[in-house]
């Protein structure tokens, strides 16, 4: 149903004789005004506004408050202080008028970037696939303009002007309970309150084995406290998403397997296996004295090519993965021009010398199972020098978040660096943000790189993707989540056979 911004009667007015009756001009500078002058000339008579229908989609509760909220500080079970500024009941509002200053800087920017979809407008990029607004856009129309007008249910800057946004409403239904959903959320990470579900889980004894069919049962099975609320589920997902993807599919638990519908693959089960077996080694018999010293063996080694926001990640998120094998040390690279993206403490970058040429942030200390180095640098000049030879399926694993490797924005990047990761015959695991991203991205691959590779892990939903959804600030409408889709595939290997004995002989005989 439609909500009570504007009737149809008035509507249909301004479709059919907008030229007639107010300036274009006009339209946009007092609408209510002039809604409120032709409902005189209506014979439907003017209800009150309380009277309509409204669509109630928030998952905020509703509520009248007494008065204007006051923030207020206090101290957080943690003993720091804090100010807390919107309520659990009062965090949703309009991107322009909120309370946040950072949202209100980010409706301008989608003001000044974001086009309007409405098919009226000409199209302003290729269509990504078939289900893309811009699709839908006539190469005839109008020219293109920026959003101005925004949602009164979602709260965010959707289309140029009323009049688009009441035509194409039907369409934007698809994404307004998505987007209001993650207004409230934006609004949530502002709003002061502490935030429980950041308290990650802590080690736990090896004999306890870890349920990861899903969300629900690695959260319950790792001991972590009781998340009743789908905000504070999507919230504390969308951290643990990055670590727990990698560890969904490398763990021997792995929900992933080779049954009909496990999606694993032969050559997977070849490749992850062996990467297993160094994960999860027989007891040695050592301590921690030494009288019972073992040699230990290599650390793991996780290359995240073109890492952006995973870099930047509290190192809490990334320990998960380690409490989940816990005979084995870890050994994280960062590679990306990116990959110091919201880290400014850090600069600037350690100078590039002969024992740390590539000018690598080292973070060693964080434990004794796990070393984390940051490159800001592509991997195929890395790759070139040797500074990582050699490679092992058996300790190494490339990892690949939301790389575009069909997207034509981002394809130049990754032109010289997939041959040779191809090269190395290791595992690599991808992931992306929506279907069609997955498809695009999966469809380049197996067109371009199809003979020279093989697929390890189907593509698929991950089950492991945020459960939060992100905002594109150029394209308010698209909508996606973190890795969403997970796929896995490495270089084609030939094994060579050997050749019998009697077939020798004979064709020296012959000869």
């Amino acid at each position: 149903m439609r909500p009570s911004y504007t009737c149809n009667r008035c509507l249909s007015l301004i479709k059919a004789a907008r030229p007639q009756l107010l300036p274009s001009s006009a339209l946009h500078i007092a609408p209510q005004g002039f809604l409120q002058r032709n409902h005189s000339t209506c014979n439907v008579p003017a209800q009150p506004k309380l009277s309509l229908p409204k669509r109630s989609i928030s998952t905020t509760s509703n509520r009248n408050f007494q008065g204007a909220f006051e923030p207020y500080e206090y101290v957080d079970p943690e003993g720091h202080r804090r100010k807390m500024v919107l309520t659990e009941d009062n965090l949703f509002h309009s991107f322009t008028h909120s309370p946040i200053p950072a949202i209100r800087k980010r409706a301008a920017y989608m003001r000044q970037h974001a086009y309007c979809p409405h098919p009226d407008h000409k199209p302003t990029r290729a269509p990504n696939n078939p289900d893309d607004h811009e699709a839908r856009k006539n190469s005839d129309g109008t020219p293109p303009a920026h959003v101005d007008f925004e949602c009164p249910d979602c709260g965010i800057p959707v289309y140029c002007c009323e009049e688009h946004w009441a035509d194409d409403y039907e369409n934007h239904l698809d994404v307004c309970d998505v987007l209001r959903q993650s207004n409230e959320d934006d609004h949530d990470l502002h709003s002061g309150r502490f935030f429980k579900e950041f308290q990650f889980a802590e080690p736990q004894i090896e004999e306890i084995l870890t349920n990861m069919s899903s969300w629900d049962t690695y959260l319950y099975t790792r001991d972590y406290d009781a998340l009743n609320k789908d905000r504070e589920m999507r919230q504390a997902t969308k951290l643990l998403t990055y670590p727990m993807t990698i560890a969904s599919v490398i763990n021997e638990l792995s929900p992933y397997n080779i049954r009909k519908g496990g999606r694993m693959t032969p050559e997977g089960l070849k490749s992850f296996g062996a990467l297993r077996h160094t994960l999860h080694p027989p007891r040695t018999g050592g301590g921690d004295t030494w009288k019972n010293a073992r040699l230990a063996p290599p650390s793991v080694r996780l290359f995240i090519l073109g890492a952006r926001a995973e870099s930047s990640l509290p190192r809490d998120t990334w320990m998960q993965l380690a409490y989940l094998f816990h005979r084995v040390q870890f050994s994280l690279h960062f590679i990306g021009p990116e990959s110091m993206a919201n880290r400014e403490k850090e600069l600037p970058l350690p100078e590039r010398t002969a024992n740390n040429p590539f000018g690598a942030v080292i973070e060693d200390r964080i434990s004794n199972a796990m070393k984390i180095s940051t490159y800001v640098e592509y991997y195929h000049t890395m790759h070139k020098t040797g500074h990582f030879v050699p490679y092992d399926p058996y300790f190494d694993c490339f990892v690949c978040f939301h790389p575009g490797f069909g997207n034509p924005a981002s394809l130049h990047e990754w032109e010289e660096t997939i041959p040779l990761l191809l090269e190395t015959k290791v595992p690599i695991i991808a992931t992306a943000y929506s279907p069609s991203d997955l498809e695009q991205d999966v469809g380049f691959l197996q067109k371009r790189y199809g003979n020279e590779m093989d697929m390890l892990l189907e593509p698929g939903v991950n089950i492991f993707r945020s459960l939060r959804w992100d905002l594109n600030d150029l394209d308010p409408h698209d909508a996606t989540c973190s890795n969403f889709g997970l796929y896995a595939f490495r270089g084609k290997r030939y094994e060579a056979t050997k050749k019998e004995k009697e077939e020798e002989v004979h064709s020296e005989r012959t000869a």
